[in-house]
């Protein structure tokens, strides 16, 4: 049995058995799309299969740097940090390929966790796709940079003067991948291996920066794709003493990291539904319904896609990031890319999502805002033609400029109450919260440079 066989508590107790493994690497995502995982003994995960287990609930209560919310109901010092119930994902098998015979399987939280719990959030609105009679699925591509750095080395530097592992503007550059041939081959091969398969492999425009382009998927597995690829890229790349980030923005001098969604809907007989021959831009009711709802409430779950203060250095004009809720038709200065073609290829790219986002909570907001705007048959604004950087913001869809601003449009959005329940968007907006505070501690290199001697 291979591991992308496994479908069954059954079979993975067969595969863990048959591999004669004495652990098994379980990890779960939290809030910010960090794996957070253990090895466990046979014994406990086999256990663990048929009746869950336990997993300290801190990593729904601290961010991305370990430190603990202050703010939230959920858990914190006022609950004590119990375990929350934990069951295991047996179709997320996957061998890792420099642990070979060895296997990772993905979790996710239980009740009353999973209310919170960023892949029980993405479930619950396919959940509700499927009681619409859709299917949906997805594909994210990612850019990152690569850096001639190690986890040691950035600290010493403090993060500054760090080195991209190739200089210079260079896109789509064959000379480029064919130097870094052993990087990318060991880099696709890992991701064919663990059931993550690259569809496009290339450099974009910027030193040290690539974009993988992952194949579509159902949803809930083009989630995990993306998740284990933000995760297992980082791994490849500091196995060989580099270093891949996915920020929105690591330098004022380059465009920002995107994480564009691409998004269609099937039928209930599988077939997809987006493509109407004849109708412009090939769009069909369904469609226009569904672009027109993520439009309408883009700037309310906004901080679903950009969840992180460095989101918002990515949105501005000129640097390929949209700066408003428009949609156009093959339009790439837009936030939402409408993209004619067959029955098949017939879908939307969400363009507003970066690379920092965490995947199931960026695909919740994409997916979910869309089914809104099919149940309220909804129609958007006209399709924006040009540059949509030289025209007015559609009236009432100015996208929130802050991370702050964001998380209270959250908060006060019924729509996002209605798709997501109130549990996430109160936990989830105080996570937002916190993180601007956070940042507003910080004494930065631009405040010193500026206020130090003149002030």
């Amino acid at each position: 049995m291979q591991p992308r066989d496994v479908r069954s508590v059954a079979d993975a107790r067969a595969i863990v058995e048959a591999r004669g493994l004495t652990h098994v690497k379980v990890g779960v995502f939290d809030t910010d799309g960090v794996l957070r995982g253990k090895y466990m003994s046979r014994a406990k995960f086999l256990s663990a299969l048929e009746g869950g287990f336990g997993f300290c609930d801190v990593v729904l209560g601290w961010d991305s740097n370990d430190q603990l919310y202050d703010n939230t109901t959920y858990t914190g010092w006022h609950t004590a940090y119990p375990d929350a119930a934990v069951r295991v994902i047996p179709e997320s098998c996957r061998e890792i390929p420099f642990e070979a015979p060895g296997l990772l399987f993905l979790a996710e939280f239980a009740p009353p966790a999973e209310a919170i719990c960023p892949r029980g959030v993405l479930r619950r609105v396919l959940d509700r796709a499927e009681a619409l009679g859709f299917g949906v699925k997805a594909a994210v591509e990612y850019e990152f940079f690569v850096f001639d750095e190690t986890p040691h080395s950035v600290r010493e530097k403090g993060f500054r003067n760090l080195k991209p592992i190739t200089p210079g503007y260079f896109g789509y550059s064959v000379l480029r991948n064919s130097v870094w041939s052993d990087f990318y081959r060991e880099l696709l091969d890992t991701c064919e291996r663990m059931d993550m398969p690259i569809e496009g492999l290339h450099t974009e425009t910027g030193p040290g920066v690539l974009e993988a382009a992952i194949t579509v998927d159902d949803a809930l597995a083009a989630a995990d794709k993306a998740a284990l690829f933000k995760t297992f890229a980082k791994i490849v790349a500091q196995r060989r003493n580099l270093m891949a980030t996915f920020m929105a923005k690591w330098s004022p001098d380059w465009p920002g990291q995107s994480g564009h969604i691409h998004v269609s809907l099937t039928g209930r007989d599988g077939k997809p539904v987006f493509r109407q021959e004849g109708a412009p831009g090939g769009m069909s009711p369904v469609m226009r319904s569904f672009v027109a709802g993520q439009q309408a409430l883009l700037p309310q779950v906004l901080a679903m896609v950009a969840p992180t203060v460095n989101s918002y250095t990515r949105l501005i004009p000129g640097f390929w990031a949209p700066t408003s809720a428009t949609w156009g038709i093959e339009n790439r200065t837009t936030a939402l890319r409408v993209i004619p073609g067959s029955a098949k290829s017939q879908r939307v790219e969400y363009r507003i999502a970066a690379a920092d986002g965490n995947p199931y909570l960026a695909l919740a907001a994409a997916i979910g805002s869309g089914l809104w705007g099919v149940e309220q048959g909804l129609e958007g604004t006209a399709p924006v033609k040009g540059n949509a950087y030289d025209q007015p913001p559609p009236a009432g869809l100015e996208l929130p400029r802050t991370l702050w601003e964001a998380a209270q449009n959250l908060k006060g959005s019924q729509a996002a109450r209605a798709l997501y329940g109130d549990a996430f968007v109160e936990h989830f907006a105080a996570t937002r919260e916190w993180e601007e505070r956070e940042a507003r501690r910080a004494i930065t290199d631009w405040q010193l440079a500026r206020y130090f001697e003149i002030i």
